[in-house]
């Protein structure tokens, strides 16, 4: 018994509606739109992401403990621009897999379910113009999702703390409108791994059919790419992974800039958006809409599907081997000292200002950091909570100079969490009276970025 593929059905159906025509793209994407955003469980995410996040970031600004353990996170309590960093580096681990997962995961499969392919190309006249209107709309859904996480989350930082000054990740002061493009840049650069998820979505709904399976694949794809980056990776490897651009957006707040690892893991993200996309189009067109248990899973899922990822890292992880050189982890004991005595001239004026002395620049305070694992007994460099660094500082007029312990925490993606060891003087837990409020000296905790392309100090 010969196949018949949607293709071919479809054209039966013209020939033999004499001359019927096909219907616009643009007017099978807006039934599309309205099909998704009907949906309760739908309205019901657009609401969470544009109510939820404000009302979040604004009461934990008032909280007497942050969340410390994300980037960003100390500084809620200063800053409104803190806030939405805060939550993109939330949403990066979970709320943007679920979303993803909810909207793209389901949008083919959900028509095996109710049987309603054959009534929809009998409508549309072209399975071509069904995959793109379906892909355009569950993007445009996405694109809302994501505004609302990012609109509502700025604007509970600015009712509850104000339009402040924002720390970046090497200490030095960005000024609210800096602040405010880098927030929006770095939830722009986000929407590339989160596309990225959406075709992985894309291709779970068209290749397990009916099966509820497919809402599983963005999700599972993030948590698998989440504890890779956790693992001691080769840099090329690290940001062939489409989730590193969940990561690397901290770049954006470090003086200068840190472009080219996000640019990298932004044009990464996109080429597996295309690649999957392109994926799941070729086995939709290709599928046999005559046979009512076909679910578009069977023999080409394999080939047509999971292979060309596969043969994608392999290719995109010897290309950025090729065009950003680096060699291991990327964390070497030249760039943890350099970026602990970065962090700290830059906070150890900070904390001046706090306390009214004197003013002094990073030229007179000529600070170094002298850093090591285990108290000498392992190699220092590559990831690990064991790093301990002595800091030195010269102060004008004085001979002396000043000296300040460090236990550092290194983690795989380069984030340095330093947690002061004395002198409780300069870096002991006390208060300091800012614009805002008393808040911790910020010379106690701090967080640090390794540039891990940066081959300079190595």
């Amino acid at each position: 018994m010969s196949t018949v593929t949607a293709g071919e059905t479809t054209a039966g159906g013209a020939a033999a509606g004499a001359g019927a025509r096909r219907v616009p793209v643009g007017r099978v994407y807006r039934f599309e739109l309205v099909k998704l955003v009907s949906q309760w469980r739908i309205r019901l995410l657009v609401l969470a992401c544009w109510a939820l996040p404000g009302l979040f970031v604004a009461a934990v600004a008032q909280q007497g403990t942050l969340p410390s353990d994300t980037l960003f996170g100390r500084w809620m309590h200063a800053t409104a621009w803190a806030g939405p960093l805060v939550l993109l580096g939330f949403a990066g681990s979970w709320a943007l897999p679920l979303l993803t997962s909810v909207v793209a995961g389901d949008v083919f499969a959900a028509e095996d379910r109710l049987g309603t392919w054959r009534h929809l190309l009998v409508a549309v006249r072209s399975p071509r113009r069904i995959f793109l209107a379906k892909t355009l709309a569950s993007a445009t859904v996405i694109v809302l999702l994501v505004a609302g996480l990012v609109a509502s989350g700025t604007a509970g930082g600015l009712a509850a703390v104000g339009n402040q000054p924002l720390v970046g990740v090497d200490g030095h002061l960005l000024a609210p409108s800096d602040a405010a493009v880098g927030v929006l840049l770095a939830w722009a650069a986000a929407l590339a791994p989160t596309m990225a998820l959406a075709s992985l979505g894309l291709l779970g709904s068209v290749v397990l059919g009916r099966s509820p399976m497919g809402l599983l694949v963005p999700a599972l794809s993030a948590v698998a790419m989440q504890l890779a980056q956790t693992l001691p990776l080769p840099v090329p490897l690290r940001l062939a992974l489409p989730g590193y651009a969940f990561v690397s957006w901290n770049g954006l707040f470090a003086e200068p800039n840190r472009l080219p690892e996000l640019l990298i893991a932004v044009a990464v993200s996109l080429v597996w958006a295309v690649v999957a996309t392109a994926a799941a189009y070729r086995l939709f067109v290709r599928r046999d809409f005559t046979n009512g248990s076909e679910d578009g899973e069977k023999r080409r899922a394999l080939t047509h599907g999971v292979l060309p990822l596969a043969g994608l890292l392999a290719l995109t992880t010897g290309v950025v081997a090729v065009a950003a050189p680096s060699t291991g982890s990327g964390i070497s004991r030249a760039k943890v000292q350099r970026t602990v005595s970065t962090v700290f001239a830059h906070l150890y004026r900070l904390q001046t200002e706090q306390l009214h002395r004197p003013a002094v620049t990073e030229a007179d305070l000529r600070v170094a950091a002298d850093c090591n694992r285990g108290d000498g007994q392992v190699e220092p460099e590559g990831p690990g909570n064991d790093w301990r660094c002595v800091v030195t500082w010269h102060l004008p007029g004085t001979e002396a100079p000043g000296t300040a312990v460090y236990q550092l925490d290194v983690a795989s993606d380069g984030r340095v969490m330093a947690d002061g060891d004395g002198p409780k003087e300069v870096n002991g837990y006390f208060l300091v009276h800012t614009g805002t409020g008393d808040a911790p000296n910020p010379l106690w905790q701090f967080d640090g970025q390794i540039d891990l392309l940066d081959s300079s100090t190595d």
